[in-house]
């Protein structure tokens, strides 16, 4: 995927772009589903996956972030979709997600599947829908975070 420019801000899915230390404070510190994630788990999951990016236009600083897990040919799982707080409202991660939907569609993928806690309205904009059929999915969830996920006590 080239690079893509709009409103001062550059997407990109280059990943040796992507600024570890930002990503690994905003999922360790900022968010609810990876508080306390280690930097070396932020670095392994970003190189196992394909990381998307916003910059501002002139590329000192990263400002949002997201990584699709795949198999490159039938499923992707987007996650840690992280827009930093002082830009938000700009339609960025509306931008980010429609831009991975759209880049992994062109190279085949047709099943996406993301989790939110509290976002639905925002992904329905791009087209996500409750998950059909949830009952045929089961799970092994160890995260020290699955409370906070699903948004218990």
């Amino acid at each position: 995927m080239d690079d893509l420019a709009r409103d001062g801000y550059v997407l990109t899915a280059d990943p040796k772009r992507v600024d570890f230390a930002r990503v690994h404070q905003w999922l360790a510190e900022e968010s609810y589903w990876a508080a306390g994630r280690s930097y070396d788990l932020v670095a392994r999951s970003i190189d196992g996956s394909l990381p998307y990016s916003i910059f501002t236009s002139d590329g000192a600083e990263q400002v949002a972030f997201a990584r699709a897990v795949t198999d490159g040919a039938t499923f992707a799982w987007i996650c840690d979709v992280f827009v930093d707080e002082s830009h938000r409202g700009r339609g960025l991660g509306k931008w980010m997600i429609d831009t991975i939907v759209a880049d992994l569609s062109d190279r085949g993928i047709l099943r996406f599947l993301l989790a939110t806690r509290d976002a639905h309205d925002v992904y329905r904009r791009s087209g996500f829908e409750d998950l059909a059929g949830a009952h045929r999915f089961m799970e092994i969830d160890r995260r020290p975070t699955r409370n906070a996920i699903l948004g218990k006590p």
